[in-house]
């Protein structure tokens, strides 16, 4: 991990969607974390998205589900295939003496 962990950041409207882990991936770790956890103890999805992601559902409605949706997804696809590329951009990084492409 390049950047210092953050237990609460902000989050963009749409999370990555690519095949690699990206650093806003990597500074987002926690909150996808608890999105799983959210979506797993079947949480309202407004306080959700209120709590985790720093939206206002009441004021914005579809931009936050929309948010909500492309963070949970990208938090599924981690979870379920996608720390594959973390651990391959891991050992591609102590290949290289730990140094950046």
């Amino acid at each position: 991990m390049r950047e210092r962990l953050q237990l609460d950041p902000d989050v963009e409207d749409e999370a990555p969607s690519g095949p690699d882990i990206t650093p806003y991936d990597e500074q987002h770790f926690v909150t996808y974390l608890r999105l799983l956890d959210a979506s797993r103890d079947g949480a309202d999805w407004q306080e959700v998205a209120r709590i985790v992601l720093h939206r206002d559902p009441a004021a914005e409605e579809a931009r936050s589900r929309r948010c909500l949706e492309s963070h949970l997804a990208r938090a599924q696809w981690l979870s379920g295939s996608g720390y594959r590329r973390i651990l391959e951009q891991a050992v591609a990084f102590a290949a290289r003496g730990g140094r950046q492409a």
